[in-house]
């Protein structure tokens, strides 16, 4: 879990450019970093070519906090 966290984390820091917020896995996307559809597209491209998965766009309003993100991929990887 530790790994997933670090990539999401990299993910994420790359995306919304900036190195001063704090990325927990109870970080909310929305509230916390003001991610928007934008960045939130961009983020899901991302995770999708990191892990090699492909995530439905139905589950992606599932995506709240970090937490849920790597729940979702623990689930959906070998």
């Amino acid at each position: 879990m530790q790994n997933i966290k670090q990539k999401i984390k990299k993910i994420i820091s790359k995306i919304i450019e900036t190195k001063d917020k704090k990325i927990t896995s109870k970080t909310h996307l929305i509230h916390d970093l003001k991610i928007d559809s934008l960045d939130i597209i961009e983020m899901i491209m991302a995770i999708e070519e990191k892990f090699n998965i492909e995530i439905p766009d139905e589950e992606i309003e599932n995506f709240q906090t970090i937490q849920s993100i790597i729940e979702y991929i623990q689930k959906h990887t070998k």
